[in-house]
């Protein structure tokens, strides 16, 4: 059977010029709003599957692309945690109205919290998976950090794709400087936060951080003890659905 043709995404311009690719679809709200996680891109499993949910159910979501990411304009090493952070906070004032609800996946979740701290107003629930906030300070060692400092860049293989692993001086500075776990996070909405304990990437005790520096009193932490970094396997993806839906029916 022939598979349908994806109609392309839409675009919008930054203030300087370069257009953020982006699938909105209005339905009912909260709108679900999708972060794809580092070197990854609306089209990912999570997103793709937790869409066609939304779409099923009438529910308004938007997926997006940063700059320099997907099908987004722009070189991929000139995006910081900064930038990206305001290219989907842009995308969410701009495309959005009333609440929202933020999904990240691993240094989307990482943006879902910075988000929420910007709109407090606006971000009724927060669901993370994998969720690394601060992951330049605990995920690079003393050498990695010396040789970005030196190098201005390092570029690693990735089981998670051809391309290699590129971090940039000026990401990793800017992740340094959006640290969040040494301090109360000042996050009242309720938040889900699903964590693989076999993720190479993301220690599991880093949602058990996440949750106890949350000011928030409604947050549940969900291990799955075999689950790996992405969670995209049929129970994951199930399990991602179950919990937007129960956040979303009791906001």
């Amino acid at each position: 059977m022939q598979q349908p043709v994806l109609a392309p995404p839409s675009f919008f311009a930054r203030p300087d010029g370069l257009r953020l690719a982006y699938r909105y679809r209005p339905g009912a709200g909260p709108v679900i709003v999708f972060l794809p996680g580092y070197m990854s891109d609306m089209e990912g499993g999570k997103a793709v599957a937790l869409d066609a949910w939304a779409a099923e159910s009438g529910r308004a979501m938007l997926r997006l692309d940063y700059g320099g990411n997907g099908a987004s304009e722009g070189r991929f090493e000139d995006g910081t945690l900064a930038s990206w952070r305001d290219d989907a906070l842009l995308l969410i004032d701009s495309l959005t109205q009333g609440p929202v609800l933020l999904a990240g996946s691993s240094m989307g979740g990482w943006l879902a919290l910075l988000i929420a701290l910007a709109r407090p107003e606006r971000v009724a629930g927060l669901v993370g998976i994998a969720a690394a906030p601060d992951f330049t300070e605990w995920g690079f060692t003393d050498a990695d950090k010396a040789l970005l400092r030196t190098e201005g860049r390092i570029a690693e293989p990735t089981p998670y794709g051809d391309q290699p692993y590129v971090t940039t001086l000026a990401f990793w500075e800017s992740g340094q400087a959006l640290r969040l776990l040494e301090e109360e996070i000042a996050i009242s909405c309720p938040v889900r936060l699903l964590q693989g304990q076999e993720d190479p990437d993301v220690p599991w005790e880093i949602a058990l951080r996440i949750a106890r520096q949350l000011r928030s009193s409604d947050v549940q932490t969900l291990l799955i003890k075999d689950g790996d970094h992405r969670l995209s396997r049929d129970a994951d993806i199930a399990l991602l659905i179950r919990t937007v839906a129960s956040l979303l029916d009791n906001l």
